[in-house]
Formats: structure tokens, C-alpha cells, sequence
């Protein structure tokens, strides 16, 4: 999936959440508005989406607060100290996760700043039929 794409997936959940992109990429942007297809691609191509990433007013609507949200928590690798003495590598699998709490965009906006890629976290929330076909695998 391009950044492209994700970006459209994204801005679409949160608008079918009440995100209201059009005021939001005008006041924050200052940019004239064409098309909603014209506003994802400034925000990919010039690498605006951050600003997108980290709007509170996205993070609202994007998890919405007290909904039941799913997404994929990924594989950990970790070490561990055995009872006896010894050390082994413990690997966890993959697994879907659920969530409800009030405040769940604040607590996802902090996660998103401490990784090292704020795209990659968020696309963990992204429920899409590539993902569904891939675990039937």
C-alpha cells in the first residue's frame, strides 16, 4: 500500500467519524481547496502528512473516544531469564487487539510520536481486504 493510498484510507475513516477534512486542510494549511483528491496528494508528495498525523482534530475522529476499536499488535521478540539461569528468546505472535477507553486519541497520539514511524503505527488500525486476505493465508 503507497503512502497515497493510506492516506486516503485514513482521512476516509476519520470523515466517516465526523473529521471535517476540507475546513481542516484550508485553516491549517492555508492551501485553496480543489479536490479532496488534490488535498491528499500535497499532503504525500510534500510530506504534510504529519501535520495531518498529529492534528488533535483528526486524532478525535480518527479513534473516536469510547468506540471499540481493533487493530493488529505485531510480532515481539524480547529476552527473558529463565528460573534456572539461563536466557531465551522469547517470540510472541501477532494478534488483534481490542480497545475502548475514553481518551484512546491521546493515548495513540503519544504512541504515534514516540515511534520511529508515525505511518506505520497508524496503518496498524487500518482494517482493509488486503490485511483479511493475508491472514487466510
Amino acid at each position: 500500500m503507497t503512502r497515497l493510498e493510506l492516506l486516503q484510507v485514513l482521512v476516509g475513516q476519520a470523515r466517516e467519524n465526523g473529521f471535517a477534512f476540507k475546513r481542516w486542510y484550508v485553516s491549517w494549511l492555508g492551501r485553496q481547496w480543489v479536490s479532496g483528491q488534490e488535498a491528499i496528494e500535497t499532503l504525500a508528495s510534500e510530506r504534510r502528512y504529519f501535520a495531518l498525523l498529529f492534528s488533535h482534530e483528526f486524532a478525535q475522529n480518527f479513534w473516536k473516544a469510547g468506540e471499540l476499536i481493533t487493530f493488529q499488535v505485531p510480532t515481539q521478540t524480547f529476552s527473558r531469564a529463565m528460573p534456572d539461569g539461563t536466557v531465551k528468546v522469547v517470540t510472541r505472535k501477532a494478534y488483534t487487539r481490542r480497545s475502548a477507553r475514553e481518551d484512546v486519541w491521546r493515548y495513540h497520539l503519544r504512541e504515534m510520536a514516540a515511534s520511529d514511524e508515525p505511518l506505520r503505527y497508524i496503518r496498524r488500525f487500518v482494517r482493509i481486504a488486503e490485511d483479511l486476505d493475508e491472514g487466510e493465508s
